[in-house]
Parts: structure tokens; sequence; C-alpha cells
């Protein structure tokens, strides 16, 4: 991988076979992206109404731009939970929202723009995951499936939350917060409740921490290691695309593989 500005690393102690990374709307070094008006400059979503052709560039400078990198198995994401286990390149896009690889250069990547992506290693280095968790898939436990495909304990895994919405930009209904409170496992009442502040200005209403709710459940499975979450895609329009904030946007990846 090429050193750049625009590049995101996860400030995490990984083994230094797995390489990670989120984009951010801005490019790469060299190379500031293909895509125009409300998608510009680096959308790499094909499913946004952008040109399939400036995605096309944008996706295959990120592959260029990516030290051993050979692959990228990139998803039909549904809100949901499956997580598909990935061994090479198919032909059309896998149908969930999570994937996992033992194999060296094939990467495993989310497309997000408020959602939060999680990338996944172990300790070892033996395998890397990539997970997309909007409120619903959170919610219903696409993380925990996640770290439950691993092939090793969570004690043997380490988790980086990457950009997405913070509490101070996330308004939920009540239907939200309920949903949490009846369905969300491995968490506490006292942690569900903590990451729900009522609002001051829509009765019944909420900002919802969502990157808050992540790390305490992948804590409470016994992840190792947990970090991230500190970046907000909806307050940082100059470098990432938020659906929240501007609706018709692109989509930034959050990507890690093995070399």
């Amino acid at each position: 991988m090429i050193a750049s500005d625009y590049l995101i690393a996860p400030n995490w102690p990984a083994p230094a076979n797995v390489l990670a990374l989120s984009t951010t709307r801005k490019g790469l070094a060299g190379y500031a992206g293909a895509s125009v008006g409300a998608y510009s400059h680096f959308n790499l979503g094909d499913h946004v109404d952008d040109s399939l052709l400036n995605v096309a560039k944008n996706r295959a400078a990120l592959l260029a731009a990516c030290d051993n990198l050979d692959a990228i198995v990139w998803l039909q994401q549904v809100h949901g939970i499956e997580v598909c286990e990935v061994s090479d390149v198919r032909a059309a896009p896998v149908c969930a929202d999570a994937s996992i690889t033992r194999a060296k250069g094939l990467g495993c990547a989310v497309l997000t723009a408020d959602c939060i992506p999680v990338l996944f290693c172990r300790i070892d280095g033996g395998e890397v995951a990539a997970a997309h968790a909007g409120w619903r898939g959170l919610c219903a436990g696409v993380l925990v499936n996640t770290v439950t495909a691993f092939n090793c304990p969570p004690q043997e895994l380490m988790a980086w939350i990457g950009p997405a919405i913070s509490q101070a930009h996330f308004e939920v209904g009540p239907e939200v917060y309920r949903a949490f409170l009846k369905e969300f496992s491995g968490v506490s009442k006292a942690q569900i409740e903590n990451a729900f502040r009522p609002s001051a200005y829509k009765a019944g209403h909420f900002y919802a921490d969502i990157n808050a709710l992540a790390q305490c459940q992948l804590q409470n499975l016994g992840v190792a290691w947990v970090g991230g979450g500190d970046l907000c895609t909806y307050a940082d329009a100059d470098r990432f695309y938020s659906f929240r904030r501007d609706g018709q946007t692109g989509r930034q990846v959050s990507l890690i593989y093995r070399r």
C-alpha cells in the first residue's frame, strides 16, 4: 500500500502480514478520483447511481495502490447478518454484510457512508474479516456472527471500528431504542441506555451512539483489542461521504487483507 494522507490506517497492534485501511472521498496520492458532482471524487460504491465506468476506475486505482493485494471481494450489502467465507473472487457480488478469509492477497471490503465498518484480524495474522454494521445489522448480530466465523476464540481477535456517524448527528426514533433493548445480545440494559441520549427537541427520539454499542458488544464477547470509532462521517464532509448528511452521495471502503 502506498503512503498517503488520503488513506486512513488503523492505529492498532495488528501483525505485520495484515494490511488495513479506510478510504476517503479525496482519493489517493496522485489520483483524486474519477467521480464528479455529488460523488466526487473517490466513490467506490457501484449502487448509488454514479457512473459505473468512474467507479470501476476508482476501484482499479485502489487495487493498484495496495501492495500484495491481488483482488477485492465486493459484497452486495443488505443490512443483514450473513457472513461469507471467501477464498477467491466471484463474478457477481456476494449477498452478505461481512466476509472472512484465510487467503493471502484477497481483500475483505465493506462500503459505508454512515454505517459502521469493522475490520477484524486474528492476533496471529491467520484470518481477516470485514463487517458492515448499520443499526439494523448491528442490533441483529452481524458482529457476533463475524466473531463466531473465525477459527479461534474471541480472545485471539482484534477489531477496529472505522469512520461512521457519531452520536451527535445520529437521531433515531423510539423504535430503534426499543429494538436494541429487546434484541441486542451480549450487552447490558445499562450499557444500551447509556448509548441513547434523549433528544431535547423531539419527544421520544434519541441520539444513538452506535460506535459505543459496537464497542461494548465486541468487548463483552471477549475480543482482545477493540479500538477506533472516533471518526465521524457526518461531521467531516471534506473527507467522508455521509448519507444522513447528503442523501445522494458516494461510499468509502474499509478494507483488510493478508499478505
